[in-house]
């Protein structure tokens, strides 16, 4: 199959194209500029948020996969969730549509509901409702935390230990998260390109592993090679009152709307392995082959 691929040049995106071009397919992927890709992977150009420029860039192709997402808002440069979850799915249905393509898969994620506290999973939640009504043949995956060699979470938690052994916790640090590997999401969406029974299903993402925000920073402190880290405790009231003034600074390392996420848990179940017929890889084996001993 010909996929046009919109937000390939992520963190998951690397995980996907490897996944499609080792399993036969072509790749058309759509970015602002050209950058090095691997040479089957042929590159379009154009923005998701203008359907003009790169609307006849989807003709041709079998089917369409959007990946594109952000979790930390940048209105002032034109980076918000309105924009990048739910215009720029308008604009691929319309292209796909328009294009006679049929197969659609989207990148959404667990949580995301019309009633969510966080702006990130209403707005994932909006983007879904327009993929259920778009006519198209449609399957939407719900991924947990995604975890890999150049994550931002994981890594962003390794690096602040690799500082010191000192690892703040919001509250009680017993909300839990069920990560999945990059690669075990970029196996599914290939796979649901040819499994039939996925069309009009949308599918919850989540890993082996179903463990405590506090147990994760041990993980990756073993992963390390290094000792538990010192976990004071920050009252959550407290940090609810000053992460709305601090967050305005981009390298503030925590948004409202991340910490309300974080606090709601991000655990599902496995009725994914079912249909696609593989178990996810754990987390320690997983997050040891990228952060080592160091």
């Amino acid at each position: 199959m010909k996929v046009f691929v919109a937000g390939g040049t992520g963190f998951v995106g690397e995980h996907l194209v490897r996944e499609l071009l080792k399993n036969g397919h072509s790749v058309r992927m759509l970015q602002h500029s050209r950058s090095p890709l691997p040479g089957e992977v042929e590159q379009v150009a154009g923005d998701v948020t203008r359907l003009e420029s790169f609307e006849e860039q989807v003709r041709g192709c079998d089917a369409v996969i959007n990946l594109i997402g952000i979790i930390r808002e940048f209105p002032a440069r034109g980076v918000t969730f309105e924009r990048l979850h739910v215009q720029a799915t308008a604009n691929l249905l319309a292209a796909a549509n328009r294009g006679g393509v049929r197969r659609y898969l989207q990148m959404s994620a667990l949580g995301s509901r019309p009633s969510a506290v966080s702006g990130y999973h209403r707005s994932k939640w909006r983007g879904e409702e327009l993929v259920r009504g778009s006519g198209l043949e449609w399957t939407i995956f719900r991924p947990s935390l995604i975890f890999g060699p150049h994550d931002a979470f994981i890594n962003m938690l390794a690096a602040q230990q690799r500082l010191a052994p000192v690892m703040p916790v919001i509250g009680s640090g017993s909300y839990r998260l069920q990560p999945i590997h990059a690669d075990d999401v970029a196996r599914c969406f290939t796979l649901a390109l040819l499994l039939p029974e996925t069309i009009g299903q949308t599918y919850e993402l989540c890993g082996s592993d179903r463990l405590s925000y506090e147990a994760l920073l041990d993980m990756i402190a073993e992963a390390m090679g290094r000792p538990a880290p010192w976990k004071p405790h920050l009252p959550l009231g407290l940090m609810k009152a000053v992460i709305p003034f601090m967050q305005k600074i981009p390298q503030f390392p925590i948004t409202m709307d991340q910490l309300q996420m974080l606090l709601e848990e991000s655990i599902g179940g496995d009725e994914w392995q079912a249909i696609f017929g593989f178990k996810p890889r754990g987390l320690r084996d997983g997050i040891g082959e990228y952060l080592g001993k160091t």
